[in-house]
């Protein structure tokens, strides 16, 4: 079982508790997990102790911050394994994939030591007899507070460019994956000067203290709820907001594609890490011409899962995260049962202990449907069968979220329309994840707000000073 402790003021074991948080495997229900939760007080002391040293770090070289996290980078790398089997054991992902998102956050770790020593700012065309300029300076004390679908992986991005761009971090892991925080940090102040990282602990009463700091930037993965509340309490603060909160992400089938190749990619984006993933496939759109065949070979994807713990090598659909999550999944697709809508595969509740639930697909969804709005965030993809592309992407823009969406199609047309069309942050064409290292975009309505990726983090992390300097009376110096 992991025994976590706190680091505040370079000090670890500081801070005292206000109790305790227990984290139990969502495969078997048992214990892993115990760690202290911080009072609001103690997340009060620790910004001022993080403050305190802010000054400090903000005036090393950026070669030598650079250093340092590539250093951290490969304290990181050093403890792979020991992170991979913590995610699995407090969230469930499968193995494999566990250590994937470790991986990618070592891969971005390393980005932005390359990548902050480069940037600058800009020189401007004055008087004759001035310098006039624009330099990218520290914000200050940053709060990052991370999600538990992937929590090396997003910490790793929040934290790397919040540190190498100068400020000082106060980390809060999700309340479900606390351990994988801890080892995480702890790798990380092996190669930070004291201070400049602090981790708290806790679940969202210390968040909720945490976001409510004067601190310069609060940087939020993880629920619209949660990122709507975050930005209420900087309004009061000041403080600047990063936010990237939920989705409904749409996947579109044109009547011009392979069915079974389309269903396969359909399942990866709805069942990958259980459907636990920022911009999984949500809600499927398919087009009349194509859905009686795509909706065959989706169910046969989902009836070949082999699902088990996250620990087993074999296991491809792990549990979700807890039974209070699962509790939601179902009751979404009960919901919809009721509503009409029919069951294909999936949908029940498995005896046993843990949380797991079945790859599900849902036939005679309509767009109206909470199961088609609302984020459900399980292995669930919920078929509506259109008529014509151009209904197709009417459905998919129409939503209060605007995190991704994907569409399938064998014509450039359409996906120029789609990507021009979809209010959306990201549009992928014909392939359900990927993309090119560095990719950045901004979501939209309630999925968030501001660069959460790619080298623009480096950007929203800095703030730009403009300076205008004269020789004394006009003259010259």
């Amino acid at each position: 079982m992991y025994t976590v402790a706190q680091l505040i003021g370079g000090v670890w074991g500081a801070g005292g508790a206000e109790g305790e948080l227990v984290v139990h495997d969502p495969a078997d229900g048992t214990p892993v997990t115990s760690a202290p939760i911080a009072s609001a007080d103690v997340v009060g002391k620790a910004v001022e102790a993080a403050r305190e040293i802010a000054p400090e770090w903000a005036s090393t070289a950026p070669a030598e911050r650079a250093a340092a996290l590539r250093r951290a980078a490969d304290a990181v790398e050093a403890v792979t394994e020991d992170l991979a089997a913590a995610v699995t054991a407090e969230m469930g992902k499968p193995l494999a994939d566990a250590r994937g998102g470790v991986e990618a956050g070592i891969g971005t770790l390393r980005q932005y030591a390359e990548l902050a020593p480069l940037r600058g700012g800009r020189t401007l065309h004055g008087g004759h007899h001035a310098v006039d300029f624009m330099a990218p300076q520290p914000r200050g004390v940053v709060a990052a507070i991370t999600p538990w679908n992937d929590p090396v992986a997003v910490s790793c991005g929040l934290l790397g460019a919040a540190l190498v761009t100068g400020n000082v971090v106060v980390y809060k892991p999700s309340e479900r994956t606390p351990a994988t925080g801890w080892l995480l940090a702890k790798a990380l102040d092996e190669a930070l000067p004291a201070g400049v990282l602090t981790l708290l602990t806790g679940g969202a009463e210390t968040g909720a203290a945490l976001a409510a700091q004067p601190v310069d930037v609060v940087a939020h993965v993880g629920s619209t709820a949660t990122g709507r509340a975050i930005a209420a309490a900087t309004a009061r603060t000041g403080a600047k907001v990063l936010l990237e909160n939920g989705g409904s992400d749409p996947l579109i089938v044109d009547a011009d594609v392979d069915p079974v190749w389309a269903a396969r990619e359909a399942a990866l984006g709805a069942f990958a890490n259980a459907g636990q993933i920022c911009v999984a496939v949500e809600r499927v759109y398919a087009h009349r011409d194509v859905a009686e065949d795509f909706v065959a070979a989706l169910v046969e994807r989902a009836d070949a899962l082999r699902t088990g713990p996250g620990r087993d090598p074999a296991t491809e659909l792990g549990p979700l995260v807890d039974r209070r999550h699962r509790d939601h999944v179902h009751g979404q697709v009960t919901a919809a049962v009721a509503q009409g809508a029919r069951i294909r595969t999936g949908g029940t509740l498995p005896d046993g202990p843990g949380s797991f639930y079945p790859a599900t697909v849902v036939t005679d969804c309509r767009h109206d449907m909470p199961l088609v709005r609302e984020e459900t965030f399980g292995p669930v993809a919920p078929v509506v069968v259109v008529d014509s592309f151009s209904e197709a992407l009417r459905c998919a823009a129409d939503s209060p979220y605007g995190l991704a969406a994907t569409v399938l199609t064998g014509s450039m047309s359409h996906a120029q329309r789609a990507w021009r069309e979809l209010p959306v942050g990201t549009v992928k064409v014909n392939a359900v994840f990927g993309g090119a290292p560095g990719g950045a975009a901004h979501p939209r309505g309630g999925s968030g707000q501001g660069f959460g990726y790619g080298p623009e983090l480096l950007d929203e992390f800095s703030a730009v000073k403009a300076v205008h300097i004269e020789a004394p009376g006009g003259g010259h110096w």
